[in-house]
């Protein structure tokens, strides 16, 4: 994906004034207080307004056995629009959750590519924001994420998002969507293949077939394949990519062969060259595959009981 790069400014919200009702005082003492509000990194994601909304009933994915990654509820101007949970060793998200929405299936190439500040200080902004013209300003903050360079002279890779651009459809959403701890390094060929075909027919399968709201997670398994710059390891390459759907209100009159695949369906393929088509599975199937690939334990689980609506 060879996407033109501009800046553009971010907004960042004013500062609060004295002179509040009781009620809004105590709004700011508790965003002042509770760790990870209005924050970019944050410890859990129940504790930001509106970042639980891109997670079936508010719970992520369940089982990572690892404690150093990151949880990033993805602000852009000053809004969240989907979470992710980050690598800061690999450099990559290991998934990201969001909400999919109608659309037709076109892609915006005017947008920045974008940096996540609060990996590198909990004291920037909680905004993502577009990269800094001056590539010696990105040594700042490339110990915790992937920078531009890492892509630069890469022609095996393609820049994936897990969170695509064609699954949204207000612009400021599909901006937020090019942010680099949204992406991970595809072989060209699965990435303009059967990544894409997948991509697509997931967007018509729920433009046509969900009647409310769709959740959807993306994520990587990884291997020991890596993005070398200046002889350091930076960027980790997936060895497979999977993706589930959630959408428990459909239309129960659709054709069988696309009934079956609802409330939850998932897929999962090998990001290479060859042998890469994309597998439809059930979900509990694909995370039967995944446990054999992931560090998790015998309880992961990406959807909430398994995305099974209480009567």
């Amino acid at each position: 994906m060879r996407l033109r790069e501009k800046r553009s400014s971010v907004m960042t919200p004013a500062s609060a004034k004295w002179a509040l009702p009781l009620a809004a005082v105590v709004a700011v003492l508790t965003c002042v207080w509770l760790p990870g509000v209005q924050a970019g990194v944050v410890g859990d994601f129940n504790h930001v307004e509106r970042c639980k909304d891109s997670l079936y009933m508010g719970t992520p994915p369940r089982g990572y056995l690892s404690t150093s990654f990151t949880k990033i509820c993805q602000r852009y101007e000053d809004k969240p629009r989907f979470v992710t949970v980050y690598d800061s060793q690999r450099h990559i998200p290991m998934y990201s959750a969001y909400t999919f929405k109608k659309s037709d299936g076109e892609k915006k190439v005017d947008f920045p590519w974008m940096f996540e500040p609060q990996l590198a200080s909990d004291k920037s902004s909680s905004n993502m924001e577009p990269f800094p013209q001056s590539t010696s300003m990105h040594m700042n903050f490339e110990d915790t994420q992937a920078v531009l360079e890492d892509y630069a002279d890469v022609v095996l890779y393609e820049r994936g998002q897990l969170n695509p651009d064609e699954h949204q459809a207000d612009p400021l959403d599909k901006a937020s969507t090019y942010s680099l701890t949204n992406v991970v390094p595809q072989i060209r060929e699965f990435n303009i293949g059967p990544w894409a075909e997948h991509r697509d027919l997931i967007r018509k399968r729920l433009n046509n077939y969900c009647r409310g709201k769709a959740y959807v997670v993306t994520g990587v398994t990884t291997s020991g394949h890596t993005i070398r710059r200046n002889n350091l390891d930076r960027v980790a390459v997936p060895e497979y990519l999977w993706s589930a759907y959630c959408c428990t209100e459909f239309d129960q009159n659709a054709p069988y062969f696309v009934r079956y695949k609802f409330p939850v369906f998932a897929a999962y393929g090998l990001n290479d060259r060859v042998n890469n088509h994309m597998v439809e599975v059930p979900l509990k199937n694909m995370e039967k595959f995944l446990k054999g690939r992931m560090d998790v334990d015998k309880n992961f689980q990406i959807f909430y009981s398994d995305c099974v609506p209480d009567i």
